[in-house]
């Protein structure tokens, strides 16, 4: 291991250190770390939900699009516009291949809801009931984002 590479894990290891200690003699500011933190893994849930929201909608169009070249293609073909149809062809392979891309995001998206939902359960104790100082605003807003993850849950599991 080179110096410089050692000095830095010391100087993060030291620094871990100092956070640890001032976070024990500090609980309120443990506390706000925590939440902090809890606002952070929720907003990147919602960003990835949105995310996820507007591959799905751009899959559809993907689909529809590709329903439409393909109704082309065989209209092309019918009247014996070969190369037209030949030229519609490449435009629905280059669609799907678009759709397999976005699939593709979308699946990988999935799995880093499922992660973040994962690390959030092991670092997160599982109270029966939201804590009464929670706010209902964040309580109502936890249990929306946990819809809307379960609905993308099982339209990932429908999909053939």
């Amino acid at each position: 291991m080179s110096p410089a590479a050692d000095w830095l894990e010391q100087l993060e290891a030291r620094l871990e250190q100092q956070l640890e200690a001032f976070l024990r003699a500090n609980p309120a500011q443990e506390a706000l770390l925590q939440e902090q933190e809890q606002r952070d893994r929720t907003q990147r849930r919602r960003s990835q939900l949105q995310q996820a929201e507007g591959l799905r909608r751009e899959l559809l169009q993907l689909a529809n699009e590709i329903r439409q070249w393909r109704e082309r293609a065989e209209r092309a073909r019918s009247a014996g516009a070969t190369e037209l149809a030949q030229r519609a062809d490449q435009q629905v392979a280059e669609l799907m291949e678009r759709g397999r891309q976005r699939w593709h995001t979308l699946e990988q998206l999935g799995q880093q809801v499922q992660q973040v939902q994962a690390q959030a359960a092991a670092n997160a104790p599982e109270p029966s009931r939201p804590p009464a100082s929670d706010p209902l605003d964040q309580a109502w807003g936890r249990f929306e984002l946990d819809q809307e993850l379960e609905q993308l849950r099982r339209q990932q599991q429908q999909r053939p």
